[in-house]
């Protein structure tokens, strides 16, 4: 191909873009943006009634994707335009590095910071804001799309779109980054807005804090003049009735200033048990968005996405084994903070096999926890999560306070240590198998219906497991 010359007169900026509107007219904002975003004809030449023409990328992931998904339909759209045939090769532009940024840009994730950096960062210190939780770093696809536009759309015209905005999901999915980028951009804007992030858990500890220390108006001074209150996993505070009504004023509170607020859950509010039912209506009074656990080519995405923000340089082969392997972006951040360690201490050589021994052993690592736990252990923490003693949980008392969780544990023994019914039978007061079997049937119907018996297989299995 040495042999090509430049083709004169052509415009390549208006080629190129007229081939991208008919890529963009068949995918997603979101899918388009990812992969053609930054890209450009970068040479056109030709040879004997062939054309070569060569298209850069922003990135080394993004040039193997495209090549993979979207060459035929390139080097099509191409040749029609041309009318002549078209040999089409892909390449990273020089100036942008192996995950797509540019590298003479020392500060890719936020505008007019520089001028402000220390004071934008305190800011998002207070407010318990991660920086690298922005939208420019969240990966997006059809799994998440609604709930990604929804967050812009809020962040852009704060307590008028949306108020409050609940955004609901699995574990791992990407809630609270999308959550806490509406913060960063907030702060971004204006370092001076009264923003706040926090856990479920740690409003209902500064409540327990300002009742014991008689320091509750400090609290609301806090909580109730915010312009952003951004609270992960709302479902904590469920059945706790003294942080609701705090929380009910609190919401109302900002809302009515003009603020805004913005909900995480594992459930939608009409799930969540035990949560009152003024405090549900004004959730639903928003908008609720759930996000879908993300798919192979958005893993893909979430694995360059974190690699960047560890600055580990992953070829694409290996960006898909990972992605391949690991099921949510908790678990990807988990992986490769285990291969950069290796890579550090163990100068481990970055290739697609130790990848995979790496996340082979990372999976064995979690199957040894659950061989370490003893029925014993078991017997603990069902105890522990009920809130009832041993003598009364393997005892005979049919009250339901004792009978459910003694159920429970039935299903622990033989369902997740696999123990059989005789032996269950024994650990538990030495029941009969019968009664082994029934106990267990209760527990594993009422996890189809029941959103309570959910909440406490997984607060037990957080106690054994972690």
């Amino acid at each position: 191909m040495d042999n090509f010359v430049k083709l004169p007169g052509m415009d390549t900026d208006n080629l190129w873009n007229t081939c991208l509107q008919t890529i963009k007219a068949d995918l997603s904002t979101p899918v388009f943006n990812t992969w053609f975003s930054n890209t450009k004809i970068a040479r056109l030449e030709t040879k004997d009634g062939e054309t070569l023409i060569e298209i850069t990328c922003p990135s080394f992931f993004v040039k193997s994707q495209i090549e993979q998904k979207y060459k035929a339909v390139i080097t099509g759209l191409l040749t029609d335009k041309l009318n002549t045939p078209v040999t089409t090769i892909f390449s990273v532009a020089e100036n942008w590095n192996v995950i797509g940024v540019k590298k003479e840009d020392t500060s890719p994730l936020f505008k007019n910071i520089e001028e402000n950096r220390e004071a934008y960062e305190n800011a998002l210190k207070n407010a318990h804001v991660r920086a690298f939780f922005t939208f420019e770093n969240f990966a997006v696809s059809g799994s998440n799309q609604m709930a990604y536009a929804a967050a812009q759309a809020v962040a852009e015209k704060l307590g008028t779109t949306y108020n409050p905005l609940f955004i609901w999901g699995g574990v791992g999915v990407g809630k609270t980054h999308l959550m806490s980028a509406v913060g960063c951009d907030l702060l971004n804007k204006n370092h001076n807005k009264k923003v706040l992030f926090c856990t479920g858990e740690e409003f209902t500890n500064d409540i327990v804090e300002g009742i014991r220390h008689k320091t509750t108006q400090v609290f609301r001074n806090r909580y109730r003049k915010l312009d952003l209150l951004m609270l992960d996993d709302v479902q904590f505070i469920a059945g706790k009735e003294g942080v609701q009504e705090e929380f009910f004023h609190t919401f109302n509170a900002i809302v009515s200033s003009g603020g805004q607020v913005v909900l995480t859950s594992d459930q939608p509010p009409q799930e969540i048990s035990k949560l009152e039912e003024r405090l549900r209506s004004r959730f639903e009074a928003g908008l609720i968005v759930d996000i879908a656990p993300p798919d192979f080519e958005l893993r893909c995405a979430i694995v360059a996405i974190k690699a960047k923000e560890m600055e580990l340089n992953l070829a694409s082969n290996i960006v898909s084994v990972i992605a391949a392997n690991i099921d949510s972006a908790r678990k990807i951040q988990g992986v490769l903070t285990k291969i950069k360690t290796e890579i550090i201490f163990k100068k481990t050589v970055l290739d697609e096999n130790n990848v995979t021994t790496i996340i082979a052993r990372d999976k064995n690592e979690v199957e040894a926890k659950k061989v370490a736990v003893k029925p014993e252990d078991v017997i603990v923490s069902v105890g522990k999560h009920f809130d009832v003693n041993k003598r009364d949980l393997l005892g005979r008392s049919r009250a339901q306070k004792f009978a459910r969780p003694r159920q429970m544990l039935m299903y622990f023994l033989r369902i997740e240590q696999k123990l059989a019914l005789d032996e269950v039978g024994s650990l538990i007061g030495g029941r009969d198998h019968t009664t082994i079997m029934h106990g267990v049937e209760k527990i594993t119907h009422l996890a189809t219906t029941s959103v309570d018996i959910r909440e406490d297989i997984s607060g037990i299995k957080k106690l054994l497991w972690g």
